[in-house]
């Protein structure tokens, strides 16, 4: 038993409020506790009750709803052009980049018309895997939106990766990459540039986290997978708002430990979910819900600007995509939820 905490001294007549650095460090410890609670419990094994912090929900819930409230969609340029692609079709194309040839296969929904300004998901896959291997595993192109596949330039072995990862190719601006592309897309077809989002896998998962730190101004939410959280020579994370963010992660992953490889440069999962509910001045009590069997959500409410942050995790998962159609990864790959929905719905995608 824990021996009884002494009574606080008295306060000053004038207390000195809080910097708010010191706001925000007492936000991370708080919501780093809270995380913590859950995440022992996860590594444990399955759950056989919830944190006192938490508040029960009924399961079958969504992670987080929309990530924001949807405004009135505004269009790109693009919106006063027509398209030779097909609604409902998918497309290989090539721009270059900072003096590189980039390749990346976009997907129109079958809804897209011109005139109609429509939201765009930006997917990055895993060290050594493509574009269009990723599309086929995860179903993404299925969402209502412009899904648009990059491909990243290889490194380390000759295998394709993104920025901040130590085996990426160095001098390589994955960042003023994204830009561009969003450019290329805003300019060809009708998007909606309020609605822009981001996913991946594994390292590409990680590369969103850049993103939402360097391209708040022009991504409005992300959800990384199995995400590999490097920020080699990346600067530190001041987004300048609050980014919604969706974190899916396998307990069992052995390529990206749940629990982090400090080794590595690798962060636990719960500690980097802990840094974004401090960065967007989120509530520290969150919600924590078994969804499914094998599955946990923990959502935190009450964030800047409508923010949510949401951690979705799989018990014994692999590094894999939950939910995937086709191979994804190594370790077990959850029937039970699939991720394609969880971050079609994180993101407002709903047919």
């Amino acid at each position: 038993m824990t021996a009884p905490t002494p009574a606080p001294p008295p306060a000053p007549p004038h207390p000195t409020p809080p910097t708010g650095a010191a706001r925000r460090g007492t936000r991370l410890l708080a919501a780093a506790a809270a995380v913590a609670v859950c995440a022992a419990g996860l590594l444990a094994g399955p759950a056989t009750g919830t944190a006192r912090a938490a508040t029960t929900t009924p399961a079958g819930a969504t992670p987080a709803g929309p990530a924001n409230p949807a405004g009135p969609a505004r269009g790109s340029a693009g919106c006063a052009r027509t398209t030779d692609q097909a609604p409902g079709t998918g497309t290989d194309r090539v721009l270059t980049s900072g003096g590189v040839e980039r390749t990346v296969r976009v997907h129109l929904p079958a809804s897209y018309r011109p005139g109609h300004p429509t939201p765009v998901v930006l997917v990055f896959h895993g060290r050594g895997n493509s574009g269009a291997t990723t599309e086929e595993f995860t179903g993404l192109s299925g969402l209502p939106a412009i899904v648009a596949y990059p491909d990243g330039v290889p490194g380390d072995e000759g295998k394709q990766a993104w920025q901040g990862a130590p085996y990426s190719a160095p001098g390589v601006d994955d960042v003023a990459f994204t830009a561009d592309l969003l450019d290329e897309l805003e300019t060809g077809l009708c998007v909606d540039p309020g609605r822009v989002f981001a996913t991946g896998k594994s390292n590409g998962g990680g590369f969103t986290e850049i993103l939402a730190c360097r391209m708040a101004d022009r991504i409005a939410a992300i959800a990384p997978v199995a995400g590999a959280y490097y920020r080699a020579g990346e600067p530190p994370c001041a987004p300048g708002r609050a980014v919604p963010a969706l974190f899916v992660h396998g307990t069992g992953d052995a390529t990206i430990p749940y629990a982090g490889d400090a080794a590595r440069g690798l962060p636990a999962i719960g500690a980097k979910v802990a840094e974004w509910v401090a960065r967007d001045g989120c509530r520290a009590r969150p919600q924590t819900r078994r969804t499914e069997p094998d599955v946990t959500t923990t959502t935190w409410r009450g964030c800047r600007s409508g923010a949510r942050v949401a951690h979705v995790a799989v018990d014994g998962g692999g590094h894999t995509w939950p939910g995937a159609l086709a191979y994804s990864g190594g370790g077990y790959t959850t029937r039970t939820v699939r991720a394609t929905e969880l971050v079609g719905e994180f993101f407002g995608l709903t047919r």
